[in-house]
């Protein structure tokens, strides 16, 4: 016997209707990660294991400038103390095979006047290395050996003068001290310009001196895993900028928006506004530039990770003319206000161009009833404003109105009379 069919039709079924039903995309909570660029630029990264230290001694003059400045005052002070010490030995020496420290001598030539103990040998020593001459201490020219080691002090101190001057020289004028004054805005953006969808950072440079050729790198990097299998945990994608299209530096005067348009080309292309909050990426900013003042190579950075990049947000205005002088507010340097924005990835907006167009009509439409309202609202308030005006008048004129006059005439068969005003 065959099975007599169902009266409701398979599609207007449970299952069906359960899969014609639009499920929303499940995306595991994100996971905590550290980021590859702190937000003050320094690089998130420690080096372990390092087998062949001896490496850092071969270049000593860079070693000596990234230490810290309280390692760098310690081997500054025990490197010259140390030398004191070394060729007050050598002259307490010389004055020993010489015979100048018998204390029965009367006469006789010394090598060097006064050294009669090794405190005096020490005091010697620091005023040939610093060539400070108090008159009580000095060398003959009886003694060879004493010159040499002279011209040996001399030719040492001078090195260590030359090193650890330069590098406390270096170290005081470092590169990244000048960065310190390029600001970077504390979130980025996402939102449409010129009918694309963009992501949006803004720079600044609070000192008037200015950044001669600076340049602007963006990097994506992710945890990515190749075809092969093989996982790369710190991938770094290039992001085009409209900047580096135009031109090969900035004119960093003013405070610029650095905008990048997402583009089938772009790491961002299949990022929507939801995945934006389960995503691990990280966008690195670098920006380039030669110091005008002296003349340096400086670098500053920074970082956004998905938490810090707003969706749907543009940033506000800064600059503006106050009596013929560009004036910028840096208070609202990284202040942001809320445009719509398709909460779609630039790829279903490339495939489904209605939606980009219906949501800035709708955005139009907004923003003329904005426009209309406020308009309405200002309207009143000037008809409030001259209404009470009006009354007013009227209030202070109502003693300045014509008095009634009464004409009297004489009625017919009476002596009645009639008031006609």
């Amino acid at each position: 016997m065959l099975a007599r069919k169902s009266i409701i039709p398979e599609e207007f079924g449970l299952p069906g209707l359960v899969s014609r039903i639009p499920r929303k995309p499940v995306f595991r909570d994100r996971i905590n990660k550290a980021r590859f660029i702190a937000k003050n630029g320094s690089c998130n990264l420690a080096h372990k294991n390092i087998r062949e230290q001896g490496r850092f001694l071969q270049d000593v003059f860079t070693t000596l400038v990234d230490l810290k400045w309280r390692f760098t005052l310690v081997i500054f002070t025990t490197t010259f103390v140390s030398s004191w010490l070394l060729f007050a030995m050598s002259w307490w020496l010389v004055a020993f095979a010489h015979g100048d420290l018998d204390p029965e001598r009367q006469n006789g030539t010394y090598c060097v006047t006064d050294v009669k103990s090794f405190t005096s040998a020490f005091l010697f020593s620091i005023e040939v290395q610093v060539t400070i001459g108090f008159g009580g201490r000095m060398i003959t020219e009886q003694c060879p050996t004493a010159i040499t080691v002279l011209i040996l002090q001399n030719i040492v101190g001078l090195i260590i003068n030359a090193v650890m001057l330069g590098c406390i020289f270096m170290k005081t004028a470092q590169s990244n001290r000048r960065a310190e004054t390029l600001i970077f805005s504390r979130h980025a953006v996402i939102a449409v310009r010129n009918n694309r969808l963009c992501f949006m950072i803004r720079i600044g440079d609070l000192r008037k001196s200015m950044i001669i050729g600076a340049t602007v790198r963006l990097q994506v990097v992710r945890k990515t895993t190749t075809p092969e299998g093989e996982v790369i945990p710190i991938h770094q994608i290039d992001v085009q900028t409209e900047s580096a299209v135009a031109s090969n530096s900035l004119f960093l005067l003013a405070p610029l928006i650095i905008c990048h348009v997402i583009d089938k080309n772009s790491p961002l292309y299949d990022l929507s506004a939801m995945e934006l909050q389960c995503s691990d990426l990280e966008v690195i900013v670098i920006l380039e530039g030669v110091v005008e003042t002296t003349g340096i190579t400086t670098q500053a950075r920074t970082s956004y990770v998905s938490e810090e990049i707003q969706w749907g947000h543009r940033f506000v205005p800064i600059v503006t003319e106050e009596e013929g002088v560009y004036s910028v507010d840096y208070s609202k340097f990284g202040n942001t206000v809320k445009v719509a924005t398709p909460p779609y990835s630039a790829r279903e907006l490339d495939e489904k161009p209605s939606i980009l167009i219906q949501t800035l009509q709708k955005s139009e439409l907004s923003h003329q009833n904005s426009l209309r309202k406020r308009n309405s609202m200002r309207r009143n308030n000037s008809m409030r404003k001259g209404g009470g005006s009006s009354s007013n008048l009227r209030r202070n004129n109502s003693g300045l109105a014509i008095p009634k006059v009464q004409f009297f005439t004489p009625a017919e068969g009476g002596q009645n009379l009639n008031a006609v005003t």
